[in-house]
Formats: C-alpha cells, sequence, structure tokens
C-alpha cells in the first residue's frame, strides 16, 4: 500500500518518546524540520522544553511522562489523540550492564516496564486508532542486541528481542489485511548517546551519530522497510548470527560484552 506519510501536502504529527536526547532528540530536529508538528515525551522536562524551543513553541508540544508506569502511558496516548498523530516513534528505553545474579532486580523490573510494558502498550492504542484511518507509521526502536544472546546486558537483550518480534508479527498482520498503516523496528549497533552512562559502563567500540542514526532510519521508512538495520558493519554481523550456533554467539557476545568498563 502507499506510504503517505510522505506526502508534503498532508498535515502530519509525530509522537517521539524519549525525545529528551539521543536518537529520540534527533528524529524530533528532522520530523520537524520536515514540516511535522511534534509531541515530545519523555523524563526530563527541562531538555524537552529546550529542544521545543530550538524547534520552535508553535511547531510542537510537551508532555513529560514516566514510561516505566502503564498508567503514564495511557496518559500519554489520551493527551496526544488530539493532535490527531498519525507517526509514531516508540523511542524510549535503557541497559543495565552486570551478570544476572549480580544486577538489580527493581532496575531490571524497570526496564521491562519502559522496553517492554511501554512500548508494547502505547504500540497497541496508536496502531489501534491508525488502523481505523488506515494511515499512519510506527517505528519501535530496538537494537542489534534484540537478535542475539546477550551474557553480562541479558535482560536488556531480551527486552529488545520482545520488540522485534513483536513488530514483525504485527508487520505480518497488517501486510495480509493490506492496510496503508506500516510499521517498522529499528535495530542499531553502537550509538553515541547517553546509554552507555545510564546502563554503567563505557563501551568500547565507537558508534555512530544519532543523526546518522536517525537519519537513515527516515530514509528506510520512507521504502516502508520492516528491518532498519543502520551500517553495514552491523547488517553483515546480523546476518553471521543467524547461521552460527547458538552456543558461539553466546561465546562471541560475551567477549564483546566483557570488554565494555563498568563505571563505578
Amino acid at each position: 500500500m502507499k506510504n503517505d506519510f510522505w506526502d508534503p501536502s498532508k498535515e502530519h504529527c509525530a509522537v517521539i518518546t524519549g525525545a529528551s536526547s539521543g536518537i529520540g532528540a534527533e528524529f524530533a530536529r528532522l520530523l520537524g524540520a520536515m514540516g511535522c508538528f511534534l509531541v515530545l515525551s519523555g523524563r526530563n522536562e527541562e531538555a524537552l522544553n529546550k529542544l521545543r524551543k530550538e524547534i520552535g513553541k508553535d511547531n510542537c508540544v510537551v508532555i513529560p511522562a514516566d514510561l516505566s508506569d502503564p498508567k503514564s502511558c495511557i496518559d500519554l496516548y489520551a493527551k496526544s489523540k488530539k493532535y490527531s498523530p498519525d507517526i509514531l516513534i516508540n523511542n524510549a528505553g535503557f541497559g543495565l550492564y552486570g551478570e544476572f545474579t549480580e544486577t538489580s532486580l527493581s532496575k531490571e523490573l524497570e526496564m521491562i516496564d519502559v522496553n517492554v510494558k511501554a512500548v508494547h502498550i502505547l504500540f497497541k492504542l496508536f496502531l489501534k486508532d491508525f488502523t481505523k484511518n488506515n494511515r499512519g507509521y510506527i517505528l519501535n526502536v530496538a537494537s542489534t542486541a534484540g537478535l542475539l544472546p546477550g551474557p553480562l546486558m541479558s535482560t536488556y537483550y531480551s527486552t529488545k528481542s520482545y520488540v522485534i518480534r513483536q513488530t514483525q508479527a504485527v508487520y505480518e498482520e497488517l501486510r495480509r489485511r493490506k492496510s496503508a498503516v506500516h510499521v517498522s523496528v529499528l535495530c542499531p549497533g553502537p550509538v553515541s548517546t547517553e546509554f552507555n552512562t545510564r546502563a554503567g559502563i563505557e563501551g568500547f567500540m565507537k558508534g555512530i551519530t544519532p543523526r546518522y542514526c536517525a537519519a537513515y532510519t527516515l530514509s528506510k521508512m520512507k521504502q516502508n522497510k520492516l528491518m532498519i538495520i543502520p551500517t553495514a558493519k552491523m547488517q553483515l554481523a546480523t546476518a553471521a548470527v543467524k547461521i552460527a550456533p547458538i552456543c558461539l554467539a553466546c561465546a562471541v557476545s560475551y567477549t564483546l560484552q566483557s570488554g565494555k568498563k563498568r563505571i563505578e
């Protein structure tokens, strides 16, 4: 089906979670430059308002939300409805580093709430509206981490696997219905954001810039791509994972993760 999101003759509204920094903020800048009205959400209200001022106060609104609380997810959806959104960038999420027996249970549960529950709730609520209108685009932000096992970051990897499989399944449902609503899942490798700091680690692999990641993703969204993996290097790595024995994939993943330095 034709993707009319990219038709400049139409008015568009994008809801972006995790918009206060990193990839989310770059999506906001790029979509704002395209003429989209923006609903910016995240925990850091000060950073969101600063971004709104940068983009233009008439072109966006700020709705702060703690997406670890399901009620806040539903509230964000309800408050966004009056702006008639036709695109959702489901971007909020964070990670946690360490062996499973040593990491904080409360932090892991919070991560599951944000990375899985919040993504699921917003995906479902916005998609129901989009399918009624037979128009819209949803991008769920996952990670190449979701394509393989992740010793030393096992919960994070597992949450991103959920996001990938959920998006793939819904994509097929929409395809079978010949729906004009499109869904994609972004699976970047390392990106130079605040992610590592919040996860409590210092990365040893140089990441792509958030700007490049967001721009590349938008170019693939125009093509209605399901799986979006920036950089040829990560595309080759994910292809190799598919054919590697699971024990080898675990061993390689552990070696890569153990090269990171924990921030005390």
